[in-house]
């Protein structure tokens, strides 16, 4: 479920504005029974590849749908799945309660992590420039990470912790944590798959295989001083922790579930994300805060719980 808050009038107005279109409307509707390229889409509501491009573009950029560069017959081709099967707006600042259940929200600053181990290449940029130099793994603690909006390793991992602002420890139903993120490659490569691995209380969750490191085109959010022979864009993705299951993206990927963290002994969560030194595909990670690549956020978590 996507929940929406009138506190946040710029999130809400994006998703308002993707929802106004007949057309932007049927792609869900065709999205509904199965994951399609642009092409079939365009096909299917019989308007041109290009324009259903740029509804594609607006539907991604407001959460709605999800895409993912896969292999074609001539390159790459872009394949978009549905992010959420509702959504919910709620007219009253603060927590959502339906039916009894609340959703307590917080966003992390890429830059925020209070542990790493990382190797090159790695490096931070933020919104004005280049904050450490490339390639520097000591430097990834200096106090200038704090405003980091773009962060890249090519192996090892960061760690992050956040506060458990839940009244109810115990009534926790589920936990999800999204973020826009791709491989690293040497300037950018499309087709540069990288295995992704999350934990979550020290508990592997799951691993994600990235297709590649984005820069075919300019990230939507990238400042203006950013290169565009650099890593542009990343793809939206959510690991999810439930009573039966962990998945990416709703796609099951393991057992462990919200009794196996222990949430109801500590006061925060730590989440950690990484390229293991044992992976398939050590093809490295960026990831994008607010004012980089395509999404306007942070790591985001959503604890979902009985009051």
């Amino acid at each position: 479920m996507l929940n929406l808050d009138i506190s946040k009038p710029d999130e809400l107005a994006k998703v308002a504005h993707a929802l106004s279109s007949e057309v932007r409307i049927s792609i869900l509707q065709l999205l509904n029974t199965r994951n399609m390229n642009i092409i079939e889409i365009a096909e299917s509501i019989q308007i041109p590849v290009s324009t259903a491009a740029s509804h594609i573009r607006i539907l991604e950029k407001a959460g709605l749908i999800l895409t993912e560069l896969q292999p074609g017959i001539r390159g790459v081709m872009k394949v978009c799945s549905r992010s959420f099967h509702d959504v919910h707006i709620n007219l009253n600042p603060g927590t959502f309660l339906q039916s009894g259940r609340m959703t307590y929200e917080i966003d992390m600053p890429v830059g925020q992590f209070v542990d790493c181990e990382v190797y090159p290449t790695c490096g931070m940029a933020n919104a004005l420039q280049m904050i450490i130099p490339e390639d520097s793994p000591s430097s990834f603690f200096h106090p200038n990470r704090a405003t980091a909006q773009l962060i890249w390793f090519r192996k090892g991992y960061v760690q992050y912790k956040f506060p458990l602002g839940v009244s109810n420890k115990s009534g926790i139903e589920s936990l999800q944590f999204s973020l826009e993120l791709c491989s690293e490659a040497p300037s950018y490569d499309n087709d540069w798959p990288s295995d992704i691995t999350v934990w979550v209380n020290d508990l592997e969750i799951g691993t994600w295989t990235c297709p590649g490191d984005f820069g075919d085109r300019r990230g939507q959010l990238n400042p203006a001083w950013w290169s565009e022979h650099n890593t542009q864009y990343g793809m939206l993705k959510t690991w999810k922790i439930d009573k039966s299951k962990s998945s990416i993206d709703d796609v099951p990927i393991s057992t462990v579930n919200v009794a196996d963290l222990k949430l109801s002994q500590g006061d925060f969560i730590t989440f950690k994300i990484g390229v293991k030194s044992n992976a398939v595909h050590k093809g490295g990670i960026n990831l994008f805060g607010k004012q980089f690549g395509d999404f306007d956020q942070d790591i985001k978590m959503k604890v979902s719980y009985i009051e």
